[in-house]
């Protein structure tokens, strides 16, 4: 099991940027696929990014590809989502997560075991 932390959000006009961190610890960092999902009040949490172990394959939602970006540093055992031109709709709290299998996809909750507790991201319009 790993632990995760999140860090970053805040409250930002439409069209503004923000970078969010997630900080690993307690296992290997670089065994783990991690993903970035966002949950809304009264939606359900939807898939926002995904990053392979190496870092050399990413995904992306729909949504958001194109003004989010999603890296790691495994040397600092830290993966980060950058957001930029964001927009109202983007207002949730945003999770990372990680898992060593993915085993029903990167997009999907099912395959991720170890979840941080959330940030908070606010886009006013």
């Amino acid at each position: 099991q790993v632990q995760l932390v999140e860090s970053g959000g805040g409250l930002v006009q439409a069209g503004g940027s923000l970078r969010l961190s997630c900080a690993a610890s307690g296992r290997t960092f670089s065994d783990y696929v991690m993903g970035w999902f966002r949950q809304a009040p009264g939606k359900e949490r939807e898939f926002v990014a995904a990053i392979n172990r190496s870092g050399g394959s990413t995904y992306y939602a729909g949504s958001v590809k194109g003004r989010f970006t999603i890296s790691r540093d495994n040397a600092k055992n830290t993966v980060y989502l950058q957001l930029n031109s964001l927009k109202p709709e983007d207002t949730a709290v945003y999770y990372c997560a990680a898992d060593v299998r993915t085993v029903y996809g990167y997009s999907h909750p099912s395959s991720y075991n170890d979840w941080g507790q959330g940030t908070q991201v606010t886009v006013s319009s």
